[in-house]
């Protein structure tokens, strides 16, 4: 969705990107081609808007390899697996995996309440819900069935904790939208602990960062064509 003409409204919503985030790179592989590093959550992945938002990924990455390129985003409170390109020939390459969907992605989050297993043969159920940016109460995202586009999220139950009150759980973003999994999971009843935009006060304060976190990237390389699968298991 574009911008309305006129000032950008700031938004008013709280923000919390969760624990101090440590120095440093934590790398998963690196080749002439490919880099794949373990974001913490609370660190940008790109360049934000003023000088106390230049500390990210891509500026860390890009000191130690500066033919480092942007290739898609986490968000800030996201941690886990993130691509970087190593030169413009592998840029495109995997900017086309990306937009073909040949990019495969999981995630585990930890949500509110006791969440029903989908009554499907396979254990998974969809989330098909259009999304659109809320423009005044940005950077939030809403379901929106008339001018959304569409959005659709996979999930699988992984595991209750009963006595929290809380369900583990896998997701797919079979698309690609802002904020797409926290959206989701909050208009199923099931909002992501510790998320200050889209969960109510006690969910937000039932953990000290937002509780998503991408476990797995599946991918062709973009130099040999060789596929390649990623996993870091999530630190909570």
């Amino acid at each position: 969705m574009s911008a309305p003409a006129g000032d950008a409204p700031t938004s008013v919503l709280p923000w919390s990107a969760g624990p101090p985030v440590p120095p440093g790179l934590r790398l998963v592989h690196a080749d002439e081609a490919l880099l794949v590093f373990d974001k913490p959550a609370g660190l940008l992945a790109v360049p934000g808007r003023g000088e106390d938002k230049q500390d990210c990924l891509a500026t860390r990455a890009q000191a130690e390899f500066p033919d480092a390129l942007v290739v898609h985003r986490l968000d800030m409170a996201t941690s886990g697996l993130i691509v970087m390109a190593r030169g413009l020939p592998a840029q495109r390459a995997l900017n086309l995996a990306f937009e073909k969907r040949q990019v495969h992605k999981q995630y585990v989050a930890v949500v509110q309440g006791l969440m029903a297993p989908p009554e499907t043969a396979d254990g998974w159920g969809l989330i098909d819900l259009p999304l659109i940016l809320d423009w005044l109460n940005r950077p939030r995202s809403i379901v929106d069935h008339a001018q959304g586009r569409p959005s659709r999220t996979r999930w699988q139950v992984l595991a209750h904790e009963a006595a929290a009150g809380t369900t583990r759980v896998l997701l797919e973003p079979v698309t690609g939208r802002s904020h797409q999994l926290r959206v989701h999971l909050q208009a199923l009843g099931h909002p992501i602990l510790g998320d200050p935009l889209y969960a109510p006060p006690a969910a937000t304060a039932a953990a000290p960062r937002l509780l998503l976190h991408a476990r797995r990237l599946a991918l062709f390389h973009p130099a040999s064509g060789k596929p390649m699968v990623f996993d870091c298991p999530p630190p909570f």
